[in-house]
């Protein structure tokens, strides 16, 4: 145990009863027990092993963005994906696990939990998965971690990197604590220009700071006309929602909704604000963010009688055959939101209308649906900022919510010009991807990257 692990103990029992709250599985892995992985597969271009390259995301959005990068870098390394999360290890599974999808798919076993900062935790997941270089997907810096690599040799760099002035201002009262984990970073691929210039204050030298772009822009391909959605037609058959191909009955689809803090609204989450504002003549379809909230939201759209719950849908077969249908619905699954997205007529973005600093709009722009956020983005400030100056999304307030729903609703014509205008904006921005993937073999292969 050095310095440091001594110095989390305080803050694992300050926080206890929060996390102790909350169901969480594979304890041992959180420890860094798991099996050690085998060793990489050849290179038949170079006759030796590929290198290992270790990617890290915290949760599902880190792991979204990786959807491009994995089958980028397979070919040419063994690619282990880490994420934090139980929901972000589904999605991984979901993403880089199924055999049916041969260009992405690493394999379960390379798809692992990432270790508390423990220094006995972190050794033992190195020791286990024995990486040639780390990327950090977005940030996500632990000082023992780095550490550890550090002396071990390996590699650590941050990929699409992200530091929001809110989380920004955390790390800077901590700077000295954190500084020399910075300045260990064999670069920081980084969004933007905003975000460069904080990692620098954070301690990363100047020449190690690139500006490579969003990887979130290349990790959607916008859908084409009439193309097929897997698993939308088994969704709207589930929930009795084929009127919605010939918009007998419009679908507003809600994704990573909310509790609403200090909005303003007298809703105590964003479920109960879109279950007011959504017109007589559509339906809803929330999709919370966190499944501890699925109860919570089920209650805020009507509860029993007046919503259906996905995962109760099967049971529910009578309901579809009233002859006044049910009009809300509760996504409460992981893995089905894209499939949503692909039934909607428009989309509502959450944690966007109180205080949780929005959610990515990009995929469902991607698949050719209108979609409105609130005025509470800051995580996705750039993202936003170039649909919104390409006229591809519509930002508005809790107190307009209800009456743009409606606008939009009778005007197709809008509908379509922003479904035109955030498919040019996806293209126009695309491209980092490829770059972050050269930049991670050059540093796996211990070639100079700056």
């Amino acid at each position: 145990m050095n310095r440091l692990d001594l110095a989390y103990l305080p803050l694992v029992a300050l926080t206890a009863p929060v996390w102790a709250r909350k169901t969480r599985d594979n304890w041992p892995g959180r420890f860094g027990r798991l099996p050690r992985l085998p060793d990489p597969p050849g290179d038949a271009t170079t006759g030796g092993p590929k290198p290992r390259i270790l990617l890290h995301a915290v949760s599902v959005g880190e792991v979204s963005a990786l959807r491009g990068l994995v089958p980028r870098l397979r070919p040419h390394a063994d690619v282990v994906v880490s994420v934090g999360t139980d929901t972000g290890i589904a999605r991984a599974r979901a993403l880089f696990a199924d055999a049916r999808n041969p260009e992405a798919c690493i394999g379960p076993e390379r798809i692992v939990r990432y270790p508390l900062d423990f220094s006995s935790a972190v050794n033992r997941f190195l020791d286990a998965v024995r990486p040639d270089a780390v990327g950090l997907v977005e940030l996500e810096l632990w000082p023992n971690f780095v550490a550890e690599c550090a002396r071990r040799e390996i590699p650590v760099a941050v990929i699409n990197g992200r530091l929001s002035a809110r989380s920004f201002k955390g790390y800077a009262r901590l700077r000295r604590f954190f500084r020399r984990s910075f300045g260990r970073l064999s670069f920081a691929a980084v969004q933007d220009a905003d975000y460069a210039g904080r990692f620098r204050a954070m301690g990363v030298p100047d020449d190690r700071v690139l500006i490579t772009g969003s990887m979130k822009w290349d990790a959607v391909k916008p859908r084409g006309p009439g193309e097929e959605v897997p698993g939308a037609a088994a969704l709207a058959r589930a929930f009795g929602l084929s009127q919605i191909g010939n918009d007998a009955r419009p679908l507003i689809v809600a994704g990573s909704t909310g509790p609403l803090r200090d909005s303003g609204t007298p809703f105590s989450s964003e479920e109960a604000l879109l279950h007011t504002s959504t017109p007589p003549n559509a339906s809803l379809l929330c999709a919370p963010r966190k499944p501890e909230r699925f109860d919570e939201a089920f209650a805020a759209l009507g509860g029993e009688g007046a919503c259906i719950r996905r995962t109760r849908a099967d049971a529910t077969d009578a309901e579809h055959a009233r002859a006044e249908p049910v009009a809300r619905f509760l996504l409460d699954t992981i893995g089905e939101l894209r499939a949503a997205y692909a039934l909607a007529t428009l989309v509502v973005m959450g944690r966007s209308f109180g205080g949780l600093h929005g959610s990515d709009p990009i995929e469902p722009i991607a698949m050719g649906v209108p979609t409105i956020i609130g005025p509470h983005h800051s995580d996705f400030a750039q993202i936003v900022s170039a649909f919104k100056a390409a006229t591809a999304i519509e930002v508005v307030e809790a107190s307009a919510l209800a009456e743009t729903l409606k606008r939009l609703l009778n005007d197709p014509d809008r509908r379509a010009e922003l479904v035109t205008n955030g498919r040019a904006c996806i293209l126009a921005n695309q491209g980092a991807t490829e770059r972050h993937a050269h930049l991670l073999l050059k540093l796996a292969q211990r070639q100079a990257v700056i």
